[in-house]
Protein backbone atom coordinates (compact mmCIF):
# COMPACT_ATOMS: atom_id res chain seq x y z
CA UNK A 1 0.00 0.00 0.00
CA UNK A 2 1.36 3.40 -1.02
CA UNK A 3 1.20 5.91 1.85
CA UNK A 4 -1.05 8.93 1.30
CA UNK A 5 1.95 11.25 1.76
CA UNK A 6 3.68 9.65 -1.25
CA UNK A 7 0.52 10.01 -3.35
CA UNK A 8 0.45 13.71 -2.45
CA UNK A 9 4.10 14.03 -3.45
CA UNK A 10 3.38 12.42 -6.82
CA UNK A 11 0.45 14.79 -7.39
CA UNK A 12 2.61 17.75 -6.40
CA UNK A 13 5.33 16.61 -8.80
CA UNK A 14 2.86 16.23 -11.67
CA UNK A 15 1.36 19.66 -10.97
CA UNK A 16 4.67 21.42 -11.69
CA UNK A 17 5.44 19.89 -15.07
CA UNK A 18 7.41 21.95 -17.57
CA UNK A 19 5.66 24.08 -20.17
CA UNK A 20 6.09 21.45 -22.88
CA UNK A 21 4.92 18.67 -20.59
CA UNK A 22 1.83 20.64 -19.56
CA UNK A 23 0.98 21.38 -23.18
CA UNK A 24 1.40 17.71 -24.05
CA UNK A 25 -0.76 16.74 -21.09
CA UNK A 26 -3.55 19.11 -22.05
CA UNK A 27 -3.48 18.08 -25.72
CA UNK A 28 -2.90 14.33 -25.28
CA UNK A 29 -5.09 11.88 -27.23
CA UNK A 30 -8.59 11.91 -25.78
CA UNK A 31 -8.08 15.38 -24.28
CA UNK A 32 -11.52 16.46 -25.50
CA UNK A 33 -12.91 14.14 -22.81
CA UNK A 34 -10.10 14.33 -20.25
CA UNK A 35 -10.45 18.10 -20.20
CA UNK A 36 -14.15 17.95 -19.39
CA UNK A 37 -13.12 17.80 -15.74
CA UNK A 38 -11.98 21.35 -14.88
CA UNK A 39 -10.24 20.13 -11.73
CA UNK A 40 -8.24 17.68 -13.81
CA UNK A 41 -7.27 20.42 -16.27
CA UNK A 42 -6.00 22.67 -13.48
CA UNK A 43 -4.69 19.72 -11.44
CA UNK A 44 -6.28 21.00 -8.29
CA UNK A 45 -8.34 19.40 -5.55
CA UNK A 46 -12.11 19.99 -5.64
CA UNK A 47 -11.86 21.16 -2.02
CA UNK A 48 -9.34 23.89 -2.90
CA UNK A 49 -10.21 27.43 -1.84
CA UNK A 50 -10.93 30.20 -4.34
CA UNK A 51 -7.55 31.73 -3.58
CA UNK A 52 -5.77 28.43 -4.26
CA UNK A 53 -7.75 28.08 -7.48
CA UNK A 54 -6.72 31.57 -8.57
CA UNK A 55 -3.03 30.94 -7.83
CA UNK A 56 -3.10 27.64 -9.66
CA UNK A 57 -4.69 29.21 -12.70
CA UNK A 58 -2.09 31.97 -12.82
CA UNK A 59 0.81 29.55 -12.54
CA UNK A 60 -0.54 27.13 -15.15
CA UNK A 61 -1.66 29.81 -17.60
CA UNK A 62 1.83 31.33 -17.53
CA UNK A 63 3.40 27.95 -18.24
CA UNK A 64 1.31 27.27 -21.34
CA UNK A 65 0.84 30.83 -22.60
CA UNK A 66 1.75 31.23 -26.31
CA UNK A 67 4.09 34.12 -25.49
CA UNK A 68 6.12 31.76 -23.31
CA UNK A 69 6.11 29.02 -25.95
CA UNK A 70 6.97 30.80 -29.17
CA UNK A 71 8.52 27.62 -30.57
CA UNK A 72 5.05 25.99 -30.50
CA UNK A 73 2.50 28.86 -30.35
CA UNK A 74 -0.45 27.03 -31.94
CA UNK A 75 -0.46 24.11 -29.51
CA UNK A 76 0.28 26.47 -26.63
CA UNK A 77 -2.77 28.53 -27.59
CA UNK A 78 -5.00 25.44 -27.49
CA UNK A 79 -3.59 24.44 -24.10
CA UNK A 80 -4.07 27.96 -22.76
CA UNK A 81 -7.70 27.96 -23.95
CA UNK A 82 -8.31 24.68 -22.13
CA UNK A 83 -6.88 26.14 -18.90
CA UNK A 84 -8.85 29.36 -19.30
CA UNK A 85 -12.11 27.48 -19.95
CA UNK A 86 -11.61 25.25 -16.91
CA UNK A 87 -10.92 28.24 -14.67
CA UNK A 88 -13.99 30.13 -15.90
CA UNK A 89 -16.15 27.05 -15.36
CA UNK A 90 -15.00 26.82 -11.75
CA UNK A 91 -15.75 30.50 -11.22
CA UNK A 92 -19.40 29.75 -12.02
CA UNK A 93 -21.05 28.28 -8.87
CA UNK A 94 -23.42 26.04 -10.83
CA UNK A 95 -20.69 24.72 -13.13
CA UNK A 96 -18.40 24.09 -10.19
CA UNK A 97 -21.14 22.27 -8.25
CA UNK A 98 -21.87 20.12 -11.29
CA UNK A 99 -18.20 19.12 -11.58
CA UNK A 100 -17.97 18.37 -7.86
CA UNK A 101 -21.16 16.29 -8.04
CA UNK A 102 -19.76 14.23 -10.93
CA UNK A 103 -16.53 13.57 -9.03
CA UNK A 104 -18.49 12.62 -5.93
CA UNK A 105 -20.68 10.28 -7.98
CA UNK A 106 -17.54 8.63 -9.38
CA UNK A 107 -16.15 8.12 -5.89
CA UNK A 108 -19.41 6.69 -4.58
CA UNK A 109 -19.62 4.31 -7.52
CA UNK A 110 -16.12 2.94 -6.82
CA UNK A 111 -16.84 2.63 -3.10
CA UNK A 112 -20.06 0.76 -3.82
CA UNK A 113 -18.21 -1.64 -6.12
CA UNK A 114 -15.59 -2.21 -3.42
CA UNK A 115 -18.28 -3.14 -0.91
CA UNK A 116 -19.91 -5.52 -3.38
CA UNK A 117 -16.59 -7.20 -4.15
CA UNK A 118 -15.77 -7.62 -0.44
CA UNK A 119 -19.24 -8.96 0.22
CA UNK A 120 -18.71 -11.60 -2.44
CA UNK A 121 -15.22 -12.43 -1.08
CA UNK A 122 -16.64 -12.88 2.40
CA UNK A 123 -19.35 -15.13 1.03
CA UNK A 124 -16.69 -17.20 -0.74
CA UNK A 125 -14.62 -17.39 2.45
CA UNK A 126 -11.72 -15.46 0.90
CA UNK A 127 -9.66 -12.54 2.32
CA UNK A 128 -11.63 -9.34 1.97
CA UNK A 129 -9.00 -7.34 0.14
CA UNK A 130 -9.54 -5.66 -3.23
CA UNK A 131 -7.07 -3.74 -5.34
CA UNK A 132 -8.91 -0.47 -4.67
CA UNK A 133 -7.77 -0.74 -1.04
CA UNK A 134 -4.51 0.59 -2.39
CA UNK A 135 -4.84 4.41 -2.27
CA UNK A 136 -3.24 4.83 -5.69
CA UNK A 137 -5.46 2.17 -7.24
CA UNK A 138 -8.49 3.74 -5.58
CA UNK A 139 -7.52 7.15 -6.98
CA UNK A 140 -7.11 5.69 -10.45
CA UNK A 141 -10.45 3.90 -10.24
CA UNK A 142 -12.20 7.10 -9.19
CA UNK A 143 -10.39 8.99 -11.94
CA UNK A 144 -11.51 6.52 -14.63
CA UNK A 145 -15.09 6.43 -13.41
CA UNK A 146 -15.21 10.21 -13.15
CA UNK A 147 -13.93 10.59 -16.72
CA UNK A 148 -16.55 8.10 -17.86
CA UNK A 149 -19.32 10.08 -16.18
CA UNK A 150 -18.07 13.38 -17.63
CA UNK A 151 -17.94 11.75 -21.08
CA UNK A 152 -21.48 10.38 -20.77
CA UNK A 153 -22.79 13.78 -19.73
CA UNK A 154 -21.00 15.43 -22.65
CA UNK A 155 -22.43 12.92 -25.11
CA UNK A 156 -25.94 13.55 -23.77
CA UNK A 157 -25.34 17.31 -23.99
CA UNK A 158 -24.28 17.03 -27.62
CA UNK A 159 -27.30 14.84 -28.40
CA UNK A 160 -29.61 17.44 -26.85
CA UNK A 161 -27.82 20.18 -28.74
CA UNK A 162 -28.14 18.29 -32.03
CA UNK A 163 -31.83 17.64 -31.34
CA UNK A 164 -32.45 21.28 -30.50
CA UNK A 165 -30.61 22.35 -33.64
CA UNK A 166 -32.72 19.97 -35.71
CA UNK A 167 -35.92 21.31 -34.13
CA UNK A 168 -34.83 24.91 -34.77
CA UNK A 169 -33.96 24.05 -38.37
CA UNK A 170 -37.32 22.36 -38.92
CA UNK A 171 -39.17 25.27 -37.33
CA UNK A 172 -37.24 27.68 -39.53
CA UNK A 173 -38.03 25.68 -42.66
CA UNK A 174 -41.72 25.64 -41.74
CA UNK A 175 -41.58 29.38 -41.11
CA UNK A 176 -39.99 29.98 -44.52
CA UNK A 177 -42.51 27.70 -46.22
CA UNK A 178 -45.40 29.53 -44.54
CA UNK A 179 -43.96 32.89 -45.59
CA UNK A 180 -43.48 31.69 -49.17
CA UNK A 181 -47.04 30.35 -49.29
CA UNK A 182 -48.41 33.65 -47.98
CA UNK A 183 -46.31 35.51 -50.56
CA UNK A 184 -47.65 33.35 -53.39
CA UNK A 185 -51.21 33.92 -52.22
CA UNK A 186 -50.67 37.69 -52.06
CA UNK A 187 -49.17 37.71 -55.54
CA UNK A 188 -52.06 35.65 -56.88
CA UNK A 189 -54.58 37.97 -55.24
CA UNK A 190 -52.76 41.03 -56.57
CA UNK A 191 -52.67 39.59 -60.07
CA UNK A 192 -56.33 38.65 -59.80
CA UNK A 193 -57.26 42.21 -58.78
CA UNK A 194 -55.11 43.81 -61.49
CA UNK A 195 -56.62 41.70 -64.27
CA UNK A 196 -60.20 41.87 -63.02
CA UNK A 197 -61.15 44.99 -65.06
CA UNK A 198 -59.76 43.39 -68.18
CA UNK A 199 -61.74 40.25 -67.58
CA UNK A 200 -64.95 42.25 -66.99
CA UNK A 201 -64.43 44.32 -70.17
CA UNK A 202 -63.84 41.19 -72.16
CA UNK A 203 -67.00 39.65 -70.78
CA UNK A 204 -69.03 42.77 -71.57
CA UNK A 205 -67.66 42.89 -75.11
CA UNK A 206 -68.50 39.25 -75.53
CA UNK A 207 -72.04 39.78 -74.26
CA UNK A 208 -72.49 42.85 -76.45
CA UNK A 209 -71.30 40.96 -79.51
CA UNK A 210 -73.61 38.11 -78.70
CA UNK A 211 -76.64 40.44 -78.47
CA UNK A 212 -75.79 42.16 -81.71
CA UNK A 213 -75.47 38.85 -83.42
CA UNK A 214 -78.98 37.97 -82.27
CA UNK A 215 -80.41 41.23 -83.63
CA UNK A 216 -78.78 40.87 -87.05
CA UNK A 217 -79.96 37.33 -87.44
CA UNK A 218 -82.54 37.07 -90.22
CA UNK A 219 -85.39 34.65 -90.13
CA UNK A 220 -84.77 31.59 -92.25
CA UNK A 221 -86.57 31.65 -95.63
CA UNK A 222 -87.68 28.51 -97.32
CA UNK A 223 -88.08 28.23 -101.15
CA UNK A 224 -91.55 27.19 -102.13
CA UNK A 225 -91.76 24.73 -104.99
CA UNK A 226 -93.61 25.99 -108.08
CA UNK A 227 -97.22 24.99 -108.48
CA UNK A 228 -97.77 22.29 -111.02
CA UNK A 229 -100.51 23.10 -113.55
CA UNK A 230 -102.81 20.31 -114.44
CA UNK A 231 -102.98 19.62 -118.18
CA UNK A 232 -106.37 20.23 -119.79
CA UNK A 233 -107.68 17.36 -121.80
CA UNK A 234 -109.54 18.12 -124.93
Amino acid sequence: VIPVCIVKQIEKRDSVLTSKQQIDRLLRPGSSYFNLNPFEVLQIDPEATDEELKKRFRALSILVHPDKNQDDPDRAQLAFEAVDKAYKNLLEPEQKKRAVDVIQAGREYVEHNMKEKKKQLKKDGKPQFVEEDDPEMFRQAVYKQTMKLFAELEIKRKEREAKDMHERKRAREEEIETAEKAKREREWQKNFEETRDGRVDSWRSFQAGKGKAKKEKKPRSFLKPPKVKMEQRE
